[in-house]
């Protein structure tokens, strides 16, 4: 029987939002595979730099989890390496992750295509460098499981100093990629093709509203980030032809490397004459619409929706 991996949260009360993003971690967690296990919620009033939380609140949540083993810790928010060891070190050594490393191992499982694998592989070298300089010990802890996936650990301590080179070969492919799009996306311009971009936020739909239209046979899966890698089909509506494209998710708190290392494509697909924004009319529609449109203005994007 399959070992799989068992997950408790540490889920930081700062704001009335924190519902919601605990609700998001527990699904997060289970897309990567992995059992919800319980939760610690914690006010913080003040951040401690060293452990993030008080010696006080660790205690409690060391004395919470005795009785479970082999539990990963996820810290719903984001931490600092010696910060991660820390905690990790205050929880009698017990494995500890944060927010990032949980998205990026996600995302990490669901690439399939070559530029997909290298946007992904460039977005967690850009999020473990910083980690290895002087801060191995704490990646180390990661062992097995969640956050493992991708380049890997080990081979990433062995070869650090290559870390660096292996950044920019990757941004030069990328930077490649983005030409390609460039002109297909004149090809498109020159021809009068207009397309119109499927956005918004991760497991509303928009896969469903793509095959509805299309019978593009994407993947349907009620999952965070089912879909990474861009899909485009035609479509027509009425008399006139489009290309209907869907991509990648958005989400609260999405790791800046990530929506950097996923532009081109993003840009790509939203380099449209229309973004249709689709939310869940049973989820929490407003925050799901802000949180589309906050990262359409992160990425420059100035066309209608």
């Amino acid at each position: 029987m399959e070992n799989i991996e068992k997950v408790y949260i540490i889920q930081p009360r700062t704001d009335d939002n924190y519902k919601v993003l605990h609700d998001e971690a527990v699904a997060l967690i289970e897309s990567a595979g992995a059992a919800y296990c319980g939760t610690a919620y914690q006010t913080i009033k003040k951040v401690n730099p060293a452990t993030y939380l008080g010696s006080g609140k660790l205690e409690h949540i060391r004395e919470l989890l005795s009785g479970l083993d082999d539990v990963t810790i996820l810290f719903n928010g984001s931490l600092s390496p010696s910060q991660t060891l820390n905690i990790s070190a205050a929880l009698d050594n017990r494995k500890v992750i944060d927010r990032t490393t949980l998205i990026l191992d996600i995302f990490a499982s669901r690439a399939t295509s070559s530029e997909g694998k290298i946007q992904v592989e460039l977005a967690q070298l850009k999020y473990i460098y910083p980690r290895l300089k002087g801060k191995g010990e704490a990646l180390s802890r990661l062992g097995g499981g969640i956050g493992s996936r991708g380049p890997g650990e080990t081979q990433l301590e062995t070869d650090r100093r290559h870390i660096r080179t292996r950044i920019k070969y990757l941004e030069a492919r990328l930077e490649e990629t983005e030409q390609r799009r460039k002109l297909a996306v004149e090809r498109r311009a020159k021809n009068n093709i207009k397309t119109i971009a499927l956005v918004g936020y991760t497991n509303t739909g928009k896969s469903t509203l793509m095959n509805a239209l299309t019978g593009a046979g994407v993947e349907e899966r009620d999952a965070l980030f089912a879909t990474l890698d861009p899909t485009a089909r035609k479509v027509k509506l009425g008399d006139v032809e489009y290309i209907l494209v869907d991509t990648v998710g958005f989400l609260q708190d999405l790791p800046h490397d990530l929506i950097e290392a996923f532009k081109s494509t993003l840009e790509s697909a939203l380099n449209c004459d229309l973004a249709l924004i689709v939310c869940d009319a049973h989820g929490d529609y407003d925050m799901q619409f802000k949180t589309s449109l906050g990262t359409l203005e992160e990425l420059g994007f100035d066309r209608p929706y």
